[in-house]
């Protein structure tokens, strides 16, 4: 050993050939043979079988490696990725809080109710990766915040006219009274600041944010319950009407959710725009959906489908949801007489007692399934979820799964499927990532490998034909994908030329649908007057009814890019025109027939080639988030127009405040249309010429900066690799 440390040390070896992990990554044996030694005591000197990598191995081999060329081996960060959020839809009462305590495999893990019991409360549930406790992060209102709504609340409460809405007066006396007790609605708003629970919540909020953690479960369910349930049955002291989201962190389910986030998405009933705004942006971000229903209503309720119908272009167009799940909860409650009777089932074919039951559980659960599956081939949702593998039914059953008794096998439940669900989609990410941050240390080895060979005059002169050719490549590449893009401009360009057309000439009529039905108008002046006290846009507290104007106003547009958006930016597939594929194709790079052979050029090649698959990977990443902006931004743009009209709306009160809500709201689309269409057009289009700038600058600046580095001087990257490959014989 110490006469290897006199000689002149070897090349870092070149990664050529490849292993595949447990995880199913393929990565470069001799990245590995260079990491953390792992002892195997249980393994004999003579043993040829090597034990399966896991992707962890993996991440510590490369860090390790990281750590002997740089001063910093956390350079590289692997969490940096955001995670999967999978978005849960569902009433309270559908079986969620079951659901997801079965899921994570712990009895009464979040209490009954915690999801959707409260109006519009984003709650999420991760894992806690740090330490063992059961966490509660709780985001509330300012005191500014609480302050403004308060005032609204009582609005909505002290309202004796016509045009009072039920939906809202029902909503507040709820969170009047949850808040600060009984009859505290029958107060006036002074007379509420005199109250010494007044005080008490002004003082609770100067902070933004609570953090309730404990290594007991029964005493973090307690201390948690205020802020995410509410008790019809005892008033006061709750406190979910001052929360804006709820994260819950729970230990030892790494396997399941390390890189995911399970979000309830209730309803957003109460009117609030920061909640609705928070809704709308934790919408966008899902990239699977659970449509939760219990299974007697997942056929003949209309409030799963109404929601996923109307969330369909945050999900589909404006998001960038790959896959819908739709679980009926509650399978084991079934009254087997009754449902003998209702599916006409023979009796010779059902055998008695127990098993009865589950032959009528698992019969009910195949028609469930089959019935589901069919309304979803016959609906617009299919028109986005267009292949089988991207709608999936689940007949699931909590209790069963917890409790044998009730005579499911645990494969029955279907629990353990979804498991697998969320265990497949964070082995996936993982890979990703470790693959990610295999390639960065790879890029950094490969530059070190440069750097350790002498360069003769031949080689410096290649090294200079070499950035030349890369340069000139990479001029001609971004010329093509201008073209690209602005093939794709002009495409845009005409069809929402048309929508515009289109959007003019049935504006007015859309219009009149919505806010002037041709039907029995009492009780609509409230809905109406809810419409415009929140710009345009109203959902029943039960979801029965849905109005959004500005969806309406904005449907024609849309529905002349819908399936431009769909080719150009798709969740899932190819499309032969999508921006993803053009960024996919671009290189810089060619062969290593193109040049002579030549070590030097070997490894710049390769690091230049790593550079580009970084660069590109991040682009598709931050593509999918300008999508969804490009996207809502007609929407956006048409509430603006139509802002001070829904200002002045709501402000009408009084006898035939309705008569003078319609008319304004009618009179203002129709005088504002042609202006209004055109600026949601060009919105779009300098948004979508935005993008190209951001891409075609990320990939030019990024290339050039590889470029450069894989030209650096070599004497350098030399002292840098004597002194790693001295390291590795000490």
């Amino acid at each position: 050993m110490e006469a290897l440390k006199k000689n002149k040390p070897p090349l870092l070896p070149v990664p050529s050939q490849s292993r595949t992990c447990s995880d199913g990554l393929s990565i470069d044996p001799t990245m590995v043979s260079q990491g953390t030694k792992r002892k195997r005591d249980h393994e004999s000197s003579h043993s040829n079988i090597e034990p399966p990598l896991t992707t962890d191995m993996i991440t510590e081999d490369a860090r390790q490696i990281l750590k002997r060329v740089t001063k910093n081996s956390n350079q590289i960060n692997i969490g940096s990725r955001k995670k999967a959020t999978i978005g849960i839809f569902g009433k309270s009462g559908e079986g969620k809080s079951s659901l997801l305590s079965a899921i994570l495999g712990k009895k009464d893990l979040l209490p009954s109710g915690c999801f959707g019991a409260c109006t519009a409360v984003v709650t999420q549930v991760e894992a806690n990766l740090n330490d063992s406790n059961y966490k509660a992060e709780i985001e509330l209102f300012s005191q500014e915040e609480w302050e403004n709504e308060l005032k609204d609340l009582f609005r909505n409460i002290k309202d004796e006219s016509e045009d009072r809405n039920d939906d809202l007066f029902e909503i507040a006396v709820e969170k009047i009274t949850a808040l600060y007790g009984v009859d505290a609605d029958q107060k006036t708003l002074e007379e509420l600041k005199n109250d010494e629970r007044f005080a008490e919540i002004k003082t609770y909020l100067s902070v933004s944010k609570k953090i309730i953690s404990s290594s007991n479960l029964s005493e973090f369910t307690n201390d948690v319950a205020s802020y995410i349930q509410h008790s019809e049955s005892s008033s006061g002291g709750w406190y979910w009407p001052l929360v804006k989201s709820v994260t819950i962190m729970i230990p030892d389910c790494r396997e399941l959710l390390e890189h995911i986030v399970l979000l309830d998405l209730p309803g957003t009933g109460d009117c609030n725009k920061i909640r609705d705004d928070l809704w709308k942006s934790k919408l966008r971000e899902c990239s699977s959906v659970w449509i939760v229903s219990a299974i007697n209503r997942a056929i003949t309720d209309r409030d799963p489908w109404g929601i996923l119908k109307h969330c369909i272009e945050e999900l589909g167009p404006g998001g960038k949801c790959k896959r819908i799940n739709f679980i009926c909860t509650k399978t084991d409650e079934i009254n087997t007489a009754a449902y003998i009777r209702s599916a006409r089932l023979p009796r010779d074919q059902i055998s008695e007692d127990k098993d009865q039951k589950k032959a009528c559980i698992l019969h009910r659960n195949d028609h469930a399934k089959t019935r589901v599956k069919e309304k979803f081939e016959n609906s617009e949702i299919k028109k986005i979820f267009i292949t089988d593998n991207q709608f999936q039914v689940f007949t699931v059953s909590s209790d069963a799964f917890f409790d044998h008794n009730l005579n499911l096998e645990s494969s029955e439940t279907e629990i353990p499927k979804l498991q697998d669900d969320l265990r497949n989609l964070n082995k996936s990410i993982n890979r990703e990532l470790t693959k990610d941050y295999v390639n960065k240390v790879k890029g950094t080895l490969l530059l070190i490998q440069s750097g350790q060979l002498d360069p003769d005059k031949k080689t410096i002169e290649m090294k200079v034909n070499i950035r030349n050719k890369f340069e000139e490549n990479l001029r001609s590449s971004l010329i093509e994908l201008d073209k690209y893009f602005d093939s794709i401009y002009n495409e845009l360009e005409q069809h929402l030329s048309k929508g515009v057309e289109e959007s003019v000439q049935f504006c007015v009529a859309s219009t009149k649908a919505m806010i002037a039905p041709n039907k029995d108008g009492r009780g609509f002046h409230k809905i109406l007057g809810a419409l415009c006290k929140n710009y345009g846009c109203y959902w029943s507290k039960n979801w029965d009814v849905v109005l959004d104007l500005n969806k309406t106003l904005a449907k024609y547009l849309h529905k002349y890019i819908d399936e431009d958006f769909l080719k150009i930016f798709p969740v899932t597939g190819k499309t032969g025109k999508s921006v993803q594929e053009q960024i996919d194709k671009f290189s810089i790079t060619q062969s290593d027939s193109a040049y002579p052979s030549c070590d030097i050029l070997h490894y710049i090649q390769n690091f230049i080639e790593i550079e580009e698959t970084k660069l590109k990977e991040a682009l598709n990443r931050d593509i999918v988030d300008m999508k969804k902006d490009i996207y809502s931004s007609i929407k956006i743009t048409i509430l603006n127009q139509m802002a001070s009209c829904y200002q002045q709306a709501a402000a009408v009160t009084g006898t035939g405040s309705m008569k003078i809500k319609q008319d304004l709201l009618i009179s203002t689309v129709d005088n504002i249309k042609q202006d209004m269409f055109n600026k949601a057009k060009v919105e779009v289009l300098k948004m979508f010429n935005n993008l190209k700038l951001d891409v075609k600058n990320a990939l030019e600046s990024g290339l050039q900066e590889a470029i450069e580095c894989s030209q650096s001087q070599t004497s350098k990257k030399k002292r840098m690799g004597k002194n790693v490959t001295t390291e590795k014989f000490k």
